[in-house]
């Protein structure tokens, strides 16, 4: 067999387009992955309830005007006016029972339970685009590995059939020869099906097909210990901040309802403005010029409400929420549960992925130094066919696992790290232009008073992977 099919170390990735990095591939999700994209939106859509919430505690104002034609009624006297009527009322809350100020508070946890979520969505997001190119990486190689073994036995079945023409060896040598190159070629099939699923994967994550995918950066530093790992990710961990933030505000919820048994108290100035149309004195039946035509009335007060029984309805709310809030207390301690049997997990994961890779690197050496003597015991008569084959077989399988471990290997200490909260944005110090920030937005409008802002008309700016004129309901939606 020649030198240069024998198959002594992992091949790299197979080049097949234009040169990409990890970085790149995780700037590109950052900017256009429609996930992460929809989760900002979805909490500059919870931005806005501290807005909502601090409007209940904002003077209202409201106008109203109506024009009357009194219907003739006989036998009746001043019943064929007509009259104009304009009005415009201001309240101002003066006390409302806490209600404003506990929401405004809830509110504002629940924008702290957002950025959490945003926090755990880019998490998980960069987690998936970090696994899917490794995926890819280590299913090119998996390809490639098979790709030769393909070729290593399509070398061995022509020599063993110039050596069964000669009568050196057998028929059966031949069939088992055939058998195991059919073998790897339903192998190889397999294989490059299932790189065909990462690429798409890679495709829908990130945004773009997969170029020629250069090896990952090296990890930053992990903890010694899975106890270590627990105690910073229960320092860190989106999820669980995000739950007790939900929590809080539930609790600010339960002052709310209680809130709604206690009086409101608004300061109301009230102008009304009515004109007969020249109809007062005829409607009244005087004679002309006797009744004015129009009068304006400005008027301002206090008003007092003070619900003192509804029915029931009060207590069921606060009880509603206390309950609520109980589920949110008990979810904490799930989370909580959780955050660690997932970072240790991780870390378990991490560690026996790095032990295989050792492993791993010592049974390819062993298996290709076993090879290259069987080879040479089968010249001399001391092995047979089937005796190469297995071990061609066994070498290409330590291979595989040398190369899954490497990728398991990496996936989980990502997985470790966005477990401890240590995979987000910042974190990754990612040179695409600046980072999304999410309290731009809540300062530029929680203390807007304008009923009339509607801000920008939403627009798709995630990056799909169809054309544009495909034939997609999605094409239908704003661009």
């Amino acid at each position: 067999m020649p030198a240069d099919m024998s198959r002594s170390d992992v091949p790299a990735p197979v080049q097949t387009g234009p040169v990409q990095t990890l970085r790149d591939a995780l700037v590109r999700t950052y900017n256009t992955n429609p996930t992460l994209l929809g989760e900002r939106a979805r909490l500059r859509g919870t931005d806005e309830s501290v807005a909502i919430a601090r409007a209940q505690g904002r003077p209202q104002v409201s106008v109203n005007a109506g024009l009357n034609q009194d219907l003739v009624t006989h036998n009746i006297v001043g019943q064929n006016g007509r009259t104009l009527s304009a009005g415009a009322e201001v309240s101002l809350p003066l006390y409302s029972g806490g209600r404003v100020r506990n929401s405004v508070r809830a509110a504002n946890s629940r924008v702290d339970a957002g950025r959490a979520d945003l926090r755990a969505t880019e998490g998980d997001v960069f987690t998936d685009a970090v696994t899917a190119y490794m995926d890819v990486i280590r299913d090119r190689s998996i390809v490639q590995l098979n790709q030769n073994n393909v070729r290593v036995l399509e070398t061995n079945l022509q020599a063993t059939r110039d050596r069964f023409e000669v009568g050196d060896l057998t028929r059966t040598d031949v069939a088992q020869s055939e058998a195991r190159l059919a073998l790897a070629r339903s192998q190889l099939l397999s294989a490059q099906s299932q790189l065909e699923s990462s690429e798409e994967n890679y495709r829908r994550v990130i945004g773009e097909s997969a170029g020629d995918l250069q090896p990952p950066p090296t990890l930053p530093a992990l903890p010694g210990s899975p106890d270590e790992a627990s105690d910073v990710a229960l320092e860190n961990n989106s999820d669980l901040a995000s739950i007790v933030a939900q929590a809080r505000a539930a609790g600010f919820d339960v002052a709310v309802a209680r809130g709604a048994r206690l009086p409101t108290i608004s300061a109301v100035n009230q102008t009304q403005y009515v004109n007969a149309l020249g109809t007062a004195d005829e409607s009244a039946g005087l004679p002309n010029g006797t009744l004015p035509n129009s009068t304006t009335v400005n008027g301002i007060g206090l008003q007092l409400n003070w619900p003192l029984y509804q029915g029931g309805g009060a207590a069921a709310r606060v009880r509603q929420a206390q309950a609520t809030r109980s589920q949110f207390l008990e979810q904490s301690v799930a989370v909580e549960r959780q955050v660690v049997a997932s970072t240790r997990a991780a870390y378990a994961a991490y560690r026996a992925a790095m032990d295989a890779i050792a492993s791993n690197e010592v049974a390819v050496a062993a298996n290709q130094l076993a090879l290259e003597g069987t080879r040479a015991e089968q010249t001399v008569g001391t092995r047979n066919v089937l005796d190469v084959l297995n071990a061609e077989q066994e070498l290409l399988n330590s291979q595989v696992a040398l190369v899954t471990a490497r990728h398991d290997a990496y996936v989980a200490g990502f997985q470790l790290l966005n477990v401890m909260g240590k995979a987000e944005a910042e974190d990754l110090n990612l040179d695409g232009g600046p980072l999304y920030d999410p309290i731009a937005d809540y300062n530029a409008h929680r203390h807007d008073w304008s009923d009339w802002d509607d801000g920008p008309e939403p627009r798709i700016t995630s990056t799909r992977t169809v054309p544009t004129n495909a034939n997609s309901p999605v094409t239908q939606l704003p661009q």
